[in-house]
């Protein structure tokens, strides 16, 4: 008996056109595989539509306001200065949209079909594409490889009113500003919003369910960004919970779990993100899960032999570097036969607030859970930087540095203020390399920068 060998139309379907989605496919694609992707939003994913890229250039509105109205101590007076957020998010759209533009064209040069749609898989090697307004279907298409990189979505209060509230995916798509809000969560995404609404003018409440921000974040960092909010004016409720929304007169009314209720104009449920995973009909696949994410080995590799799995929807670091690097991986190793494997460690993380955030390695108490308190030795330097030294607010950095008393490696470093992230990037490196307290101490300063503090730490 001759068996039947299936005929499929592409070599590689990705569905999900954000970051690790569009490396995998831009990578194989070079590589001569006849690649197919779908997307039911514009190309380019959380990042670049809804996620780091507008909300970086948020910040630098934010940062620019900031420095424009308390710099008078420089002889640059600030009156009349106003702000329209009305033509910033205009801006931001167009930019993004001008991104995505650019990832269609690249995908278009590259021979990668694109679809237009919601991919729902309906064989282990099939896909229907449906109009998310019609839920028609559109098409049909079949492969011999399918990635699954459709990354996360923003988690919701299970609580009565929460259709009142907003998404940070809601955040991008406003005319305007609200005058007040309450942001709920104590996370990055809502501490970057938090700052970037207050510095722009928006009276901001912080409600955090623990008693500090950016749990699992260094405790050095979270104490630096409370102390510094005092300078921007965020009220920060802590231990408290949401129990419910209301409407009341053009406002809306959040009751706690303590009995106390707050009235802001609009209300930003900030308290994680999920993998978007329900919409794909994976059920029928019985694809093994770690969890609520999707469970790979080390290439990506389901349980399914042809489905792999890149992004937010894996329990890996969910960042966009990560996301790209799964993604160019797994078409190396699959379409040009290489053996690579992703390098979690020393994984670089900034929080863009106003002071930014930014470490790599391990925090001073999951070092010394590790490695105990006894061998566990900490640099650290706190001070005022050269450039709030005429400015209305005193705003510190911070700098520290985690070792391993027993064989001088640095294991984490860590930083609060201005230019943290461009900074921990190059340290970053470093400990990649396996760098020591020694070698930190023997290199020469570059003076008067924020950095040189890195390596003039000595005790």
């Amino acid at each position: 008996m001759i068996k039947k060998v299936l005929e499929f139309q592409f070599d590689l379907i990705v569905v999900g056109a954000g970051s690790g989605g569009l490396a995998a496919a831009k990578r194989a694609a070079s590589y001569g595989a006849k690649v197919a992707i779908i997307e039911v939003n514009k190309v380019g994913g959380t990042c670049v539509i809804r996620g780091c890229v507008p909300k970086k250039l948020m910040v630098y509105a934010a940062k620019n306001k900031k420095n424009m109205t308390s710099s008078e101590g420089y002889g640059l007076k600030s009156e009349g200065v106003s702000f329209e957020s009305d033509i910033l998010l205009k801006n931001v759209r167009e930019e993004v949209s001008r991104l995505s533009d650019l990832h269609k064209n690249s995908l278009e040069k590259l021979n990668v079909s694109i679809f237009e749609g919601l991919g729902r898989f309906i064989s282990q090697n099939e896909l229907e594409i449906i109009c998310p307004k019609t839920n028609k279907i559109l098409k049909k298409i079949s492969s011999k490889k399918i990635l699954i990189s459709v990354g996360g979505k923003p988690k919701k209060l299970n609580i009565p009113g929460i259709g009142l509230a907003w998404t940070s995916d809601d955040i991008f798509e406003l005319d305007r500003f609200p005058e007040s809000i309450l942001i709920v969560g104590g996370g990055y995404i809502a501490c970057e919003f938090a700052s970037i609404f207050s510095n722009l003018g928006t009276e901001v409440t912080q409600l955090i369910r623990g008693e500090r921000l950016l749990n699992g974040f260094d405790e050095d960092l979270s104490s630096c960004l409370e102390e510094s909010r005092a300078f921007s004016g965020i009220s920060i409720i802590p231990k408290k919970q949401l129990q419910s929304i209301e409407s009341i007169n053009g406002d809306l009314e959040s009751t706690l779990d303590s009995g106390d209720k707050i009235q802001t104009k609009n209300i930003l449920i900030a308290t994680g993100r999920e993998p978007n995973l329900l919409p794909l009909n994976l059920e029928f696949l019985n694809l093994k899960m770690d969890g609520a994410y999707l469970d790979v080995d080390e290439l990506n590799q389901t349980s399914n032999e042809n489905i792999f799995a890149v992004g937010d929807i894996i329990n890996r670091p969910n960042l966009t570097p990560v996301a790209i690097e799964q993604g160019r991986i797994f078409s190396d190793n699959f379409f040009n036969e290489k053996k690579r494997k992703v390098n979690y460690e020393y994984i670089p993380k900034a929080v863009f607030t106003i002071p930014e955030i930014s470490t790599v390695g391990l925090s001073e108490e999951r070092a010394k859970e590790i490695y105990s308190e006894k061998n566990i030795k900490i640099f650290k330097c706190k001070f005022t930087p050269m450039s709030n030294t005429f400015k209305d607010y005193k705003s510190k950095c911070m700098l520290k540095i985690v070792v391993n008393k027993l064989t001088d490696k640095v294991l984490g470093c860590h930083m609060f203020g201005e230019t943290s992230s461009e900074i921990i990037q190059m340290v970053s490196i470093s400990l990649n390399a396996g760098i020591t307290k020694k070698e930190f101490d023997i290199t020469m300063a570059l003076h008067p920068t924020i950095s040189e503090e890195f390596v003039t730490m000595y005790g």
